[in-house]
């Protein structure tokens, strides 16, 4: 498993990709170095997109106290380039991804190194919790990002069914072995988003196993402003469908196609109607179910958090969630078409 030293531990290179991160990145680095993993067999490694808040002078405090915390530069910001630059800066053979908007579980480092040979795997990552933050709002986001009625079946996120270890599609962050980037590459530095996505189906269609333990836990903290809510989940959906004019990776699976497929209903029925209003009632019949189950759902959350005030605001962030991401894969699928491939050879 790479290198070891004296207290025969795997060494473990550590990637923080970031950027204005002043008010997470103090307390990621707190909870990385309460982990129970030997200090002495551990680098981690903040690869800074020159932010312009005061990130930096955070992180360097930390520099300066442990010699194997140490930051390099991103100067184009995007993501992808900051992992690849952390990766080929790293020293060790087992790579972690570590998003600076989480706390980690005092054994978060160890559950995963042992987990990469203890289950063969070739990524493995736990469960994403989240931070329902102290505002009716920021709790209703929190619930949303979490929820299986907006998230699917993504079990890193859910926690839903994943009460046993299963190999998964995608898991958040993760704990990966060098090789694997020898054997199919890095992340694709032309994805703005869904670069993590990407990648893991590329490991998953060159033979490599994902591994999600449920023991293994994280708290992340979510954007807590509605309109950045928005953007994030619009992103994400927009870069799911463009991603196909940068990479040949087939990514979509069919929860993807669900919000996309209802915003179209929409677009067809309108025509429909118009064309024959005496199919309305047919038109409306998926509408009014979505809704009614919205309603379901929002209450749901409600009555668990006990609080009827969230009731309203889960109602807005379902329909903003399924809405927005419907319309940004429908745009991001033009886009990818009208524009046409730009994968290099």
């Amino acid at each position: 498993m790479g290198k070891k030293i004296k207290n025969n531990l795997p060494c473990v290179s550590i990637i923080i990709p970031c950027r204005n991160e002043e008010k997470y990145i103090g307390r990621c680095l707190d909870s990385l170095l309460a982990n129970d993993y030997c200090k002495k067999s551990l680098e981690i490694i903040i690869v800074d997109g020159m932010s312009n808040d005061y990130t930096r002078e955070i992180i360097k405090k930390y520099t300066q106290r442990y010699n194997f915390i140490k930051i390099i530069d991103n100067p184009k910001y995007i993501k992808p380039i900051a992992l690849n630059l952390g990766i080929k800066a790293a020293s060790f053979d087992i790579i972690m991804r570590i998003d600076a908007h989480a706390v980690y579980a005092s054994n978060y480092i160890s559950k995963l190194v042992a987990g990469l040979d203890k289950y063969k795997a070739d990524n493995i990552g736990g469960v994403r919790d989240t931070n329902y933050g102290n505002t009716i709002l920021s709790k209703a986001i929190g619930v949303i990002i979490s929820h299986p009625f907006a998230a699917g079946n993504a079990y890193h996120r859910t926690g839903i069914g994943s009460q046993k270890i299963r190999e998964v599609d995608t898991v958040f962050c993760g704990c990966y072995r060098r090789k694997i980037f020898d054997r199919i590459g890095y992340f694709n530095e032309k994805l703005i988003r869904t670069q993590d996505r990407e990648f893991n189906t590329r490991l998953i269609e060159n033979g490599g196993k994902i591994i999600l333990d449920p023991s293994i836990r994280c708290i992340y903290f979510p954007r807590t402003k509605f309109k950045n809510y928005c953007k994030w989940n619009y992103l994400c959906a927009f870069w799911l469908y463009y991603a196909r004019r940068f990479t040949k990776t087939k990514m979509l699976l069919i929860r993807n196609f669900i919000p996309l497929l209802f915003v179209g209903w929409h677009l067809i029925g309108l025509i429909l109607s118009i064309l024959y209003p005496n199919l309305i009632p047919f038109i409306l019949i998926p509408i009014i179910i979505y809704w009614g189950l919205v309603a379901f759902f929002s209450i749901k959350v409600a009555w668990k958090q006990k609080c009827l005030k969230i009731t309203p605001i889960m109602v807005i962030l379902f329909g903003v969630t399924h809405y927005g991401y419907g319309i940004g894969g429908i745009i991001g699928l033009l886009k990818a078409i009208l524009l046409g491939k730009d994968i290099q050879k």
